[in-house]
């Protein structure tokens, strides 16, 4: 009996990143469940050179760097069913067109999700220890601390503030769960009982910002997101309170927040900023009370290999005639990151 046709696929990203989403035994497990070309990578859509690949085409493996998924892609890849993104959200990436196409799309955001969560994990319990702050003042006198100053230390009962029960929001409240935080929730799309299942109390964002010692965010870039922490609301942060950021930096009132920062009100561990990354003058990479790092709270180095794998087993799944285990739906887009 003839085994099946194997789906033809093309790699659509920057090709600097196929090499760690997918090293060569993850490429070997593609090749058995795909038609695919590993020297192949679109980076242009438009390219005359990329129009036989695209012809054929039934699944676009996709990337960082990939081109947007639009009208014009649609129309040079008639054949296109499947995308399997190899990164985070598709939100900026796939246009209205494919989703009315009724192409079906597969994101590993979930995998991207966990280094996220991890990362603002430890900027949680550095922060609750004062950390960033105790190491600026030992570069100067080469002191330890006195009890006094340690007094407001710790992270027992500290309140945590998570704004957006996102994927990465949902992933760190569960890496949450182990410590004696006292946890609080804003997001419009939760209930209180399903709050409490996730191990927070729900609370209006004006109550969470002003009973939070840690404010983290995790809510979705969309138009009813944006600059929802402006310079009322960054007001309403406790003196002293730590505001941390690995969502967007459209957010954030970038001109409030770098007023609250220099005053030396609030800190802040700001993973994304708006610009990004920010002009050479930015006041923010100065401050001893910001902790600025150039966006590496998503996967980087051997973690992207974890995206890969997502992306290959999702292709198994197709081959085999399953369900897709990661697959993307429009209405979700508004509510989770």
């Amino acid at each position: 009996m003839p085994s099946p046709q194997l789906p033809r696929a093309v790699f659509a990203m920057d090709p600097v990143h196929l090499p760690l989403l997918f090293p060569p035994p993850l490429m070997t497990r593609l090749g058995r469940v795909a038609d695919l070309d590993p020297g192949l990578v679109l980076r242009d859509f438009t390219d005359p050179a990329a129009a036989d690949a695209l012809a054929a085409a039934e699944v676009l493996i996709t990337g960082w760097g990939c081109p947007a998924l639009d009208t014009a892609l649609l129309a040079a890849a008639p054949r296109l069913r499947t995308v399997l993104h190899a990164a985070g959200s598709v939100r900026s990436l796939v246009g209205e067109a494919v989703w009315k196409g009724g192409i079906a799309v597969s994101s590993a955001v979930t995998g991207n999700a966990l280094p996220v969560a991890e990362y603002t994990l430890a900027m949680i319990l550095l922060c609750g220890k004062d950390a960033f702050d105790h190491r600026e003042r030992f570069r100067v006198t080469h002191a330890y601390p006195s009890p006094a100053e340690t007094a407001a230390t710790g992270n027992v009962g500290r309140r945590v503030g998570v704004i957006g029960a996102s994927r990465v929001g949902r992933r760190l409240l569960e890496l949450l769960k182990p410590f004696d935080f006292t946890v609080l929730l804003h997001d419009p799309y939760v209930s209180a009982v399903e709050a409490a299942a996730l191990g927070a109390e729900l609370l209006s964002l004006e109550d969470l910002l002003r009973h939070s010692d840690i404010v983290t965010l995790h809510a979705p870039d969309i138009p009813e997101t944006y600059r929802m922490l402006d310079g009322v609301r960054l007001g309403l942060i406790r003196d002293g309170g730590v505001l941390i950021n690995t969502s967007r930096g459209a957010l954030i009132d970038p001109d409030a927040l770098t007023d609250e920062l220099v005053s030396g009100r609030l800190h802040a561990v700001l993973d994304v900023t708006e610009p990004e990354p920010l002009p050479a003058g930015s006041p923010l990479y100065r401050l001893p009370n910001v902790f600025l790092t150039p966006h590496i709270a998503g996967s980087l180095g051997n973690e992207l290999e974890r995206l890969g794998l997502i992306v290959v087993e999702e292709l198994e799944r197709l081959t085999a005639g399953s369900p897709l285990a990661h697959q993307v739906r429009y209405a979700d887009l508004a509510r989770v990151a």
